[in-house]
């Protein structure tokens, strides 16, 4: 299993910006897939972005497209999520979620990151 350790969330106005660091350690395999989820009051979890630790395609849920951006810093073992344009909606736990491969499910979450989005 991989350990994920998500910070940088906090509070911003509406337009600001945002950047989500996920700390991980133990297995990091190239072929692992780092993925982004949030979760907010009431709602359920949904999918927001995702890449391979090995680069590559990136995958984003359609209201987070243009907005926010995947990445990682292999040296650092981190992938972070850089959000802009950031929206009241967009108010939630977000956390940080690792799996083997494309085709298995997520095995490893962090504890999660608050973020809110004043109007």
């Amino acid at each position: 299993q991989v350990q994920l350790v998500e910070s940088g969330g906090g509070l911003v106005q509406a337009g600001g910006s945002l950047r989500l660091s996920c700390a991980a350690s133990g297995r990091t395999l190239s072929t692992d897939v780092m993925g982004w989820f949030r979760q907010a009051p009431g709602k359920e979890r949904e999918f927001v972005a995702a890449m391979r630790w090995s680069g590559g395609k990136r995958s984003y849920a359609d209201s987070m497209k243009g907005r926010f951006t995947i990445s990682r810093d292999n040296a650092k073992n981190t992938v972070y999520l850089q959000m802009n344009s950031l929206k009241p909606e967009d108010t939630a736990v977000y956390y940080c979620a690792s799996k083997i491969s494309d085709y298995s499910a997520y095995d490893s979450w962090g504890q999660g990151t608050q973020v809110t989005v004043s109007s």
